[in-house]
């Protein structure tokens, strides 16, 4: 990974234990619809801004969601910040992408482009256990994400480079989605990776953690969209003023 334990904790969320999250059956019909979803979107991301700039979003479609209609994630705190936010988040997005995803934009450290930010809002970990291990037996694909420790792996690896370019970064965790059936398997998993991005973020001046479980309680029908998984415009809204709230505290300017 890059550097290790030279920051300490600025804020982290740890309620994290018994959340059921957002599919069994997720490999076959959900490999086959993201691989539609990464023709389609192939090019839908804004281009990368090499300079840098205020608020980066990255992640997988939990952040994307309702960018066309301006109601993402990161349109939120654009609206309540009154700053510059750029959107780069993509539907099946990975932090461990393959060549073929990440050529089409669907690695998630692919969409930090080089310069310098002031704040990365990031997201990701569903669709690597997805894709990789169909949400079961995945010890492997976790600790290589982020180690026992929260030291090591793709995921720190993301945020020191993040770090070094400039950025505070702010990890958004899942939320429960009771009636969800796509991410349902992967629950243990997610669990047990934002257990160990919670003890990254506290040796870690400048990271910082946001359960959305937190800002989803209870997780209200109007919250999720119809496929029951992804946020509502309602939903989005919650979660980027309660981002743009801890960027706010947090900030110099």
């Amino acid at each position: 990974m890059g550097t290790k334990n030279i920051f300490t904790l600025r804020f982290v969320s740890a309620r994290r234990i018994h959340k059921p999250y957002l599919g069994e059956g997720l490999v076959g019909g959900l490999r086959v619809f993201s691989a539609s979803l990464l023709i389609l979107a192939a090019g839908c991301a804004p281009a990368p801004n090499r300079s840098g700039g205020d608020i980066l979003v990255i992640g997988d479609s939990v952040m994307a969601s309702h960018r066309a209609s301006r109601k993402d994630i990161g349109s939120v705190i654009r609206a309540v910040l009154d700053r510059q936010v750029t959107n780069r988040s993509a539907f099946g997005a990975q932090i461990r992408a393959g060549e073929v995803a990440t050529r089409l934009g669907r690695s998630i450290p692919g969409q930090l482009p080089p310069g310098r930010w002031n704040w990365v809002v990031v997201n990701g970990g569903a669709n690597d256990l997805g894709f990789s291990c169909g949400c079961t037996r995945c010890a492997a694909e976790i600790d290589a994400l982020i180690s026992r420790d929260g030291t090591n792996g793709d995921i720190p690896d993301l945020a020191n480079k993040a770090r070094f370019q400039g950025a505070n970064v702010l990890w958004v965790g899942y939320y429960k989605a009771p009636e969800t059936t796509t991410f349902r398997g992967c629950r243990p998993g997610l669990v047990e990776i934002e257990k160990r991005i919670t003890a990254f973020a506290k040796s870690n001046e400048g990271v910082f953690f946001l359960d959305a479980e937190d800002v989803f309680d209870p997780p209200s029908p109007e919250l999720f969209d119809s496929d029951k998984t992804h946020p509502s415009a309602e939903g989005s809204a919650r979660i980027g003023e309660a981002l743009a709230r801890l960027i706010a505290e947090n900030s110099r300017n």
